[in-house]
């Protein structure tokens, strides 16, 4: 089964994301970052999404991310679904840290349950469809509004989504030009309809 190994960002100052990843996230294998100055303007198509086990966590993650150069755009808070906020990262990355429980139960660990790549998508059946052709196995879906594939043994989950439902979720306008600025890291070179790259990843090289 195809599963994403790692996830790499496009960014123009490598060593500066790679010291505000370390320091807000703790993220390490499953990130990566590399040179890139081609152009991309607005919503980029996709958030990088933490699922954490209490609300403590979500402070705890934003809290750091914020410190160490982050911009917030959807403070920490409750909603119907959990507790959750939004950050935009220096080098342009959108990140959602979020989780499913209203309540406490013990304080901040900052421990990380799902890593998950959201891609906002211009039609969620017809990239269903794409990736299942690749491999990836459905866990679950809704309709043509939302579909969540399982992880295997890779590092990040990978769920599709309406562009502008997610754009929306997200707190920013749907509108973007030029690059996504990120690389899909597993088993394989393709480049689905939506114009996101997966390359083959150094484990799965060596696999």
């Amino acid at each position: 089964m195809t599963s994403i190994d790692s996830i790499t960002l496009e960014t123009t100052d490598v060593e500066a994301a790679e010291r505000f990843y370390a320091t807000a996230f703790g993220l390490d294998t499953q990130l990566r970052m590399r040179a890139s100055q081609t152009p991309s303007t607005g919503f980029r198509g996709f958030t990088l999404a933490l699922t954490v086990s209490q609300p403590a966590d979500v402070d705890a993650l934003v809290g750091t991310a914020v410190e160490a150069g982050a911009t917030t755009i959807k403070p920490a808070a409750k909603s119907l679904w959990g507790y959750g906020g939004v950050v935009q990262a220096p080098d342009g990355a959108i990140w959602k840290v979020a989780t499913s429980a209203k309540k406490d139960t013990g304080p901040a660990t900052r421990r990380i349950d799902d890593f998950v790549l959201l891609l906002g998508v211009a039609d969620v059946a017809a990239s269903k469809q794409f990736y299942v052709g690749q491999g990836l196995t459905v866990a679950r879906s809704f309709g043509r509004k939302y579909v969540e594939f399982a992880a295997g043994d890779g590092a990040v989950k990978l769920a599709l989504y309406r562009r502008r439902a997610l754009a929306k979720d997200l707190g920013v306008a749907p509108d973007g030009t030029g690059s996504h600025r990120i690389a899909v890291g597993g088993a394989g070179t393709f480049t689905d309809p939506d114009g996101f790259a997966w390359e083959t990843s150094s484990l799965a090289a060596r696999s």
